[in-house]
């Protein structure tokens, strides 16, 4: 499957993100070890301020004029509307730079990436997920179409590395069973969140699907609740600390 354009429209279907996109404490801590010593940070599509480390300068870029309003509501730093493929900064600008689930949405992946290390004297710590292990959660199980959405708009880790210079460690991020960052697989042991609507807006997969098999996929997990069926093979991460 290919996505010609892999960004989402946030203006349009993101009003409701940072009520169930929030920074989660367990996840944060792997971000601000990641970041170290780093006193000025660039946040490069920024959304509504997730994982900005509070002890810090920061400058947050984000195109989203709804996520940006989100951001003042949440007493977050109002961010600049830019785009990361073009960020208005001098080189070797910050200390640092972050860019939390959001590589996937940039029309220009190594373009953006480029601007990022250019402006940016140390660290570039990216979260995102590895498209080839998408397939280690039970909803590939229920959503396997959704997923195939997902693995076209992932760039790969070796691709993101590359683009920064060819290195990069790469941090494996555990999910804890109450995780408040409401992206799918936050919902691995609580999996009736995927039959509300709002939550399902909070993941922006879902706005890439045809039309009609959103529904036919939540029908396809309600049956399974209803029936027993989800908890006799995949109960067992009702109970699991972490992912």
């Amino acid at each position: 499957m290919q996505i010609d354009n892999p960004a989402f429209d946030y203006d349009r279907l993101g009003h409701s993100y940072a009520g169930y996109r929030q920074t989660d404490p367990h996840i944060a801590a792997f971000v601000n070890r990641a970041l170290g010593g780093a006193q000025t940070i660039l946040n490069v599509g920024a959304g509504a301020g997730s994982y900005e480390p509070s002890d810090r300068y920061i400058v947050a870029v984000e195109p989203s004029s709804v996520m940006r309003a989100q951001r003042i509501a949440k007493g977050k730093v109002p961010a600049i509307n830019a785009k990361a493929e073009l960020l208005p900064f001098d080189d070797n600008t910050f200390d640092a730079a972050m860019a939390m689930l959001t590589v996937h949405h940039w029309p220009n992946l190594e373009k953006g990436l480029r601007e990022v290390r250019r402006v940016t004297r140390g660290q570039i710590v990216i979260m995102t997920y590895d498209p080839a292990a998408l397939d280690v959660f039970w909803n590939v199980r229920y959503f396997p179409e959704l997923i195939d959405v997902e693995r076209a708009r992932y760039p790969a880790i070796d691709r993101i590395q590359q683009a920064l210079g060819g290195s990069g460690e790469v941090v494996p991020v555990s999910i804890p069973l109450q995780c408040v960052d409401g992206f799918q697989e936050a919902f691995y042991g609580r999996p009736e969140a995927f039959l509300h609507r709002e939550v399902r807006k909070a993941q922006s997969a879902w706005g890439f699907l045809a039309p009609g098999l959103e529904d036919e996929l939540v029908e396809r997990l309600s049956e399974a609740l209803l029936s027993g069926a989800w908890d006799r093979e995949f109960g067992h991460y009702r109970k699991a600390p972490s992912k």
